[in-house]
């Protein structure tokens, strides 16, 4: 078949655009960092996708360097907090649960949370929760209770 009677986009994937997220763009600055090192890649990325002609890979290089990019443009960085008597932004907090397991977190932006490796979003529930309170405060913590035992 000639290739006058092929659809140019076919095996091309149309890529929604990524969500924004529509809260401020908090980072730490191990956050910030975070952003350039994907930004970077993505822009490898994007090179290596340019030299194999792969439009694919382009598509996805782009689209997920738009949102870095993005996030890059609009991060905040917020260094640790000095006063640690009180949870904010960038805390490293311990909370005993209701059942009596110890958990550890540190408050972090959204795109550098990962609360299988102890960190969570300044704009998740729990976070929320515990800003602007002191050791020995309770706060809801999913269906149950914890107290606050340490704030660093």
């Amino acid at each position: 078949m000639s290739r006058a009677f092929v659809k140019e986009t076919e095996g091309f994937d149309e890529l929604p655009e990524k969500l924004v997220s529509e809260h401020r763009n908090l980072v730490t600055p191990e956050g910030f960092a975070f952003i350039e090192g994907k930004v970077k890649q993505l822009q490898d990325e994007l090179s290596a996708a340019h030299a194999s002609d792969d439009r694919n890979a382009i598509a996805r290089a782009t689209q997920n360097l738009r949102y870095w990019n993005q996030r890059l443009g609009t991060a905040e960085v917020q260094l640790p907090p000095e006063d640690v008597s009180v949870v904010s932004f960038g805390s490293r907090v311990t909370l005993e649960r209701n059942d009596g397991r110890i958990q550890k977190f540190r408050i972090v932006g959204e795109d550098e949370a990962d609360p299988a490796k102890g960190s969570i979003s300044y704009v998740s529930p729990l976070a929320q929760a515990m800003m602007g309170k002191a050791v020995g405060d309770v706060v809801k913590a999913g269906a149950g209770e914890a107290e606050i035992t340490k704030i660093e």
